[in-house]
C-alpha cells in the first residue's frame, strides 16, 4: 500500500511548527498504524533526515501513550480502537492521511507529534486514591460489592488517560477523564472515606490546569478508544454538587464544618 501523509513537524514547544508532506510506499496492510510510521522513521534516518518523534509504548491499547489525531479525529477514523491498534487496512491504498498532535492549551507540544500530558497526572495526584490500612492484606471477600456496581467501576476503571476526550471535545473539555477517575473510586466501598473530598479536589484542579468546560457535544465519548460514557460525567456533576453542600473544602487543606 501507499500513502501520502501530511504530518506536524515542530522542533520544539515555543518554535513554529508546520505540515511536511511524505510518500511512504511498500506497506503492509497488516502493519499497525505505528508501524506505518516506524518504517518511514528509517527510511528518513536512512537518508539523513529527522525522524518523527511520537509517544508510544504498550502498542497493545492500554497504556494510552499513542495519542495522536489522524485525518481530524483522535486516535483516527475506527471507534474505541488507540492508533497502535489503528491498521493501514482500515484506510484506502493511495490515501491522503494527516497527522497532528493532540491540540490543547493545557497539553503543550513538546516536539512533533508528543504533546505533555502532565496535567492529568495532577489531576490524578489531586484526589485519585483510596485510604488503605497498614495491616494484613484484607480477604477479598471481605468487603461485597454488588456485581451491577463492579460492573460500573470497571467501566469507569478502563480509562487510559490518554486526553483523547479533551482532543475531540470542541472546548478542550476534560471532563469524561476527571469523571471516569472520580467515579470508579466513588461506586465502590473502599472509595468511600475520600468520595467528597476527592470530587472537589480533582475538579478544581481540573480547572487550574487550564481545560475547557464541557458543553454536553459528546464528542469526547464518541471517539474514546474505550468507550466511556459520558453518564459518568453526571454522576461526578451529581457528586460534586452533593459534596459542595454537605462537605465543602476551602482548599487551603481543611474541611469546612456546616
Amino acid at each position: 500500500m501507499k500513502f501520502s501523509l501530511e504530518v506536524w513537524r515542530q522542533p520544539a514547544g515555543d518554535a513554529a511548527g508546520t505540515f511536511t508532506s511524505y510518500e511512504v510506499d511498500e506497506i503492509s496492510p497488516d502493519s499497525s498504524f505505528l508501524e506505518m510510521l516506524d518504517i518511514l522513521n528509517e527510511r528518513l534516518t536512512e537518508s539523513g533526515g529527522e525522524p518523527i518523534a511520537f509517544d508510544s509504548d504498550c502498542r497493545e491499547g492500554i497504556c494510552g501513550m499513542c495519542s495522536l489525531v489522524i485525518d481530524g479525529q483522535a486516535h483516527g477514523p475506527q471507534r474505541a480502537t488507540t492508533t497502535c491498534q489503528l491498521y493501514m487496512r482500515q484506510f484506502d491504498d493511495g490515501a491522503q492521511i494527516t497527522i497532528e498532535p493532540f491540540r490543547s492549551g493545557a497539553f503543550p507540544v513538546v516536539r512533533d507529534l508528543v504533546v505533555d500530558r502532565s496535567a492529568f497526572d495532577r489531576i490524578l495526584r489531586a484526589g485519585g486514591y483510596v485510604t488503605v490500612h497498614s495491616g494484613p492484606k484484607p480477604d477479598p471477600n471481605d468487603i461485597p460489592v454488588e456485581p451491577e456496581v463492579a460492573e460500573k467501576a470497571i467501566d469507569a476503571a478502563c480509562c487510559i488517560g490518554c486526553g483523547a476526550c479533551v482532543a475531540a471535545c470542541p472546548n478542550g473539555a476534560a471532563m469524561l477523564y476527571t469523571a471516569a477517575k472520580v467515579s470508579h473510586l466513588a461506586l465502590l466501598p473502599q472509595g468511600q472515606p475520600e468520595r467528597f473530598a476527592r470530587v472537589q479536589r480533582m475538579t478544581e484542579q481540573m480547572q487550574k490546569e487550564g481545560f475547557g468546560s464541557c458543553r454536553n457535544y459528546g464528542e469526547c465519548e464518541a471517539q474514546c478508544p474505550k468507550a466511556i460514557s459520558i453518564d459518568f460525567i453526571g454522576r461526578m456533576n451529581r457528586d460534586l454538587l452533593r459534596a459542595k453542600v454537605t462537605q465543602p473544602i476551602d482548599f487551603r487543606g481543611d474541611m469546612k464544618t456546616q
